[in-house]
């Protein structure tokens, strides 16, 4: 898949995800399939942009390109600027944020909200693109399918972005309302793909192989994007790229595969938050993690009840290098009882 100038490995995206989608799970996602990922919404607002909190979200020492980041804001030169000073800082794609619903970004007007006034969401549209052409950087839009069931507009402002020079669309299959309650419907995502030229993409409960193959056949799209699915599976992607290339379903990741991908995710976190935000921001995707593997009944909540109570990185890193091992081991015993099953049964 083409965008701009950027020739994507494969048709697979991360989904910009506040508090998830940082450098470090990035790059996790990408070693294990997707193609393509987003940064975390960064603010255009000036004042914020030198904040710890931001520059954490701007960072992409590491991570193989092209990298893509997503700014938020209502005013349309803030978000010119916004657009500038990332490509400063190494953006090579910029996102305009118009899918967020949560309330404290749609309360300023922000995110999903543009959606309710289409002529700021233009004018916003038309500063991005004019601030970042002479960079040669493309910009593409990210947003739902509208603010609410009685108004879904996504395929109006889809053609005027397009005529405004945005170079490619992600929809999310729920309105502003919605929320992430619900169901995401596709069919809104099916007709802007029949109604424009660009590249778009489809996002919205996407969360097995079956699934992705099922949404883009309904669509048309160009390519899915998966969000909340890769929270604690950051290898749906090589599952979905298997599926997709072969017709066959991947076996389950090893656990000492996933223990590895997971240490190294950990170390990776901590050289960005440092070990005392690292260890207490690490203990959500730990979390997810352990719900995502096959463990025996009660074990994901214990492991949860282990590794909230830890303070130091080093303990974190014990914890879960031996949990897996032991996860491990009581797998390889009970294979062995059941071949034996087998061979008693012969």
């Amino acid at each position: 898949m083409q965008l701009g100038p950027y020739t994507l490995p494969n048709a697979l995206f991360v989904a910009p995800m506040a508090g998830v989608t940082d450098r470090p799970f990035r790059k996790l996602c990408k070693r294990l399939g997707a193609g393509y990922a987003v940064s975390e919404m960064v603010t255009s607002r000036p004042e914020l942009q030198d904040s710890l909190k931001t520059s954490r979200r701007a960072d992409h020492s590491g991570e193989p390109g092209p990298i893509a980041v997503q700014i938020a804001g209502t005013d349309a030169q803030m978000m010119a600027d916004a657009a500038r000073y990332n490509i400063d800082r190494g953006a090579q794609i910029i996102d305009i944020n118009m899918g967020c619903p949560a309330k404290k970004v749609c309360n300023k007007w922000a995110g999903s909200a543009l959606m309710q006034d289409e002529a700021l969401a233009l004018q916003i549209v038309k500063a991005v693109v004019e601030a970042a052409a002479p960079h040669g950087v493309p910009v593409t839009l990210k947003m739902r399918t509208g603010w609410c069931a009685d108004v879904k507009n996504a395929p109006v402002i889809a053609k005027a972005a397009e005529a405004a020079g945005v170079q490619m669309l992600t929809v999310h299959g729920r309105t502003r309302e919605q929320g992430y309650k619900g169901f995401a419907e596709h069919d809104t995502v099916a007709a802007i793909k029949r109604a424009v030229r660009i590249p778009v993409v489809a996002n919205g409960d996407i969360d097995s192989p079956h699934k992705a193959a099922e949404v883009l056949r309904h669509t048309g799209a160009d390519a899915i994007m998966i969000g909340r699915a890769a929270q604690g599976r950051p290898w749906i992607f090589r599952e979905i790229a298997h599926f997709l290339a072969t017709g066959q379903a991947l076996p389950a990741p090893d656990l000492m595969e996933v223990k590895s991908w997971l240490l190294d995710h950990l170390e990776d976190h901590y050289s960005l938050y440092g070990e005392y935000t690292g260890v207490r921001s690490a203990r959500k995707h730990l979390g997810w993690y352990a719900q995502s593997l096959p463990l025996p009944a009660g074990e994901a909540a214990a492991f949860r009840q282990r590794v909230n109570a830890l303070t130091t990185a080093q303990a974190q890193l014990d914890c879960v290098r031996d949990s897996l091992d032991a996860w491990a081991q009581a797998g390889q015993r009970e294979d062995h009882l059941i071949q034996e099953d087998w061979k008693l049964a012969a």
